[in-house]
């Protein structure tokens, strides 16, 4: 994920070094703390963005784990992550993976898979609603799948034609390419989206199809960029557009979105590696050229 490479990089603030980076994680519980109910070795699990949280916040109080204020807990972030044969976790950081999904296919969908199938699922979108996915990469050929299985009119956006027959057999009802239209115009030619859910971590991409929201439409965040946005404020008055992002979700939401996946047939687009090639899945990641995903795979 690229968000391993806040850790790499080291561009997130207050990151502890040494730190294994890996925050979309399969495995099988090897042994449980002592005083853990609830959980025993052998069971497979995975863990995602959300690895934990203090419990006595204002947010965890409220139920809102995901935004917790004192200690939230993220792999490879706070404490060390899935590149390795082992991992530490909080208990309440672990999703039971379904039967029906290997690890390789498990993996990417505990943050890719979480967040984009979290974000559409509360977007107040309905079944007909013009939905539209911005980016089809790692998250976004998640997104039009969970969108598409969802029952939304599903419209791919992206950059060149060389993804539209990729999206339609995702699922995408329509593509736009940005290079050759103006994909605000082409959105309002549909009646404007109800929702977009913007996947590319590009900030004058997402400017770009703010205006291709029908009235009281909503662009949803999930590209983690730190440029802002350029929009005009008399858009968003005019149509009560509205903005927001989304950040993952909790492990009981990693595992209705696993279920979802094997009820519906949505999966992951991976090149897997052996851990060995850790150095080099990242490059490969980091260069855009991976199809989608990339996985680590372990002898443990």
């Amino acid at each position: 994920c690229h968000s391993d490479a806040m850790t790499k990089e080291g561009t997130l603030p207050g990151i502890h070094y040494p730190r294994v980076p890996g925050h979309e994680v399969a495995g099988v519980i090897d042994t449980v703390g002592a005083g853990v109910p609830g959980w025993e070795a052998g069971q497979r699990v995975g863990v995602g963005w959300h690895g934990g949280h203090c419990g006595y916040c204002d947010s965890c109080r409220r139920g809102d784990f995901v935004t917790c204020r004192n200690a939230a807990q993220i792999p490879g972030v706070t404490y060390d992550g899935g590149y390795a044969d082992y991992m530490i976790a909080p208990a309440d950081a672990l999703a039971l993976i379904p039967a029906e999904l290997s690890p390789v296919e498990a993996g990417p969908l505990m943050c890719a898979g979480i967040t984009t199938f979290n974000a559409l699922r509360h977007s107040g979108a309905r079944p007909g609603d013009v939905v539209a996915i911005l980016g089809v990469g790692g998250l976004g050929h998640l997104a039009v799948q969970f969108a598409a299985k969802m029952g939304f009119n599903t419209v791919a956006v992206a950059r060149g034609q060389d993804k539209g027959p990729l999206a339609m057999q995702l699922g995408a009802r329509h593509y736009i390419d940005t290079l050759a239209q103006d994909p605000a115009a082409a959105l309002l030619k549909m009646g404007g989206a109800k929702v977009i859910v913007a996947t590319a971590a590009n900030s004058q991409a997402m400017s770009a199809v703010v205006g291709g929201l029908g009235v009281n439409g909503k662009l949803i965040i999930l590209g983690a960029v730190m440029e802002p946005l350029n929009v005009a404020p008399l858009t968003l008055i005019a149509r009560r557009l509205s903005i927001m992002g989304w950040p993952s979700g909790t492990s009981m939401d990693s595992q209705d979105a696993m279920a979802f996946s094997v009820l519906t047939g949505v999966r992951s687009m991976s090149e897997v590696f052996p851990l060995e090639r850790a150095a080099e899945a990242y490059e490969r990641m980091m260069s855009g050229r991976a199809r989608f995903r990339v996985v680590l795979t372990t002898g443990a």
